[in-house]
């Protein structure tokens, strides 16, 4: 089943999140955000609220084929230290299913162990962080490591969705949502090609 679970933590970033979400749901990827809190609600870093779709006792693991870690530092550090996350993220890599995660979140998958021998980017802020990884690639927006992908940041979430998209649906499908992004600029300064 091609459903997608997305984590959040209070202190998540809402660029990151939403954007992902949105991207998904355009081409009808069905997708669960899934609070890591009591409640539903999450607190972003940038004091907006989001009701999630179901909270982490909730979910069985069987219904999905990825996940996805949206960053803002403190919310990846929720994630990091919730250790029914980090034993979520070790099935999904034993499994090879797709696992996601931008800005700050690759912390979470150091902490799970899953890219010891992946090429991983992240937001610069945690680089130093990043010590149990294959190769830290800095001059990159994403990067797909066999199932791990990876982000730089905000500013790179849409790209991300459309790896994603593309993985998940295929290429036709990511075709259809390129014509409003600027292409020429991203090929022409970063390596990231469509």
């Amino acid at each position: 089943m091609d459903r997608v679970l997305v984590f959040l933590a209070d202190g998540f970033e809402e660029i990151e999140a939403l954007t992902i979400v949105d991207y998904l749901r355009r081409v009808n990827i069905s997708l669960d955000t899934v609070s890591v809190n009591k409640d539903y609600f999450v607190k972003g870093s940038h004091e907006i609220i989001v009701k999630a779709d179901k909270l982490i006792d909730e979910i069985n693991l069987n219904e999905y084929s990825a996940l996805y870690i949206p960053g803002g530092s403190e919310g990846a550090k929720n994630l990091r230290d919730n250790q029914k996350v980090i034993d979520i993220v070790k099935k999904f890599d034993q499994d090879k299913k797709i696992i996601a995660a931008i800005c700050a979140g690759p912390i979470v998958l150091e902490r799970a162990g899953v890219v010891s021998k992946k090429s991983v980017v992240s937001h610069p802020s945690v680089e130093s962080e990043l010590k149990d990884i294959g190769k830290y690639e800095k001059d990159e927006l994403v990067i797909v490591d066999d199932n791990i992908f990876t982000s730089r940041g905000a500013g790179a979430s849409i790209y991300l969705a459309l790896k994603l998209i593309e993985k998940i649906c295929g290429k036709e499908v990511k075709e259809k949502l390129k014509p409003g992004i600027q292409q020429d600029f991203v090929e022409k300064y970063f390596s990231f090609k469509f």
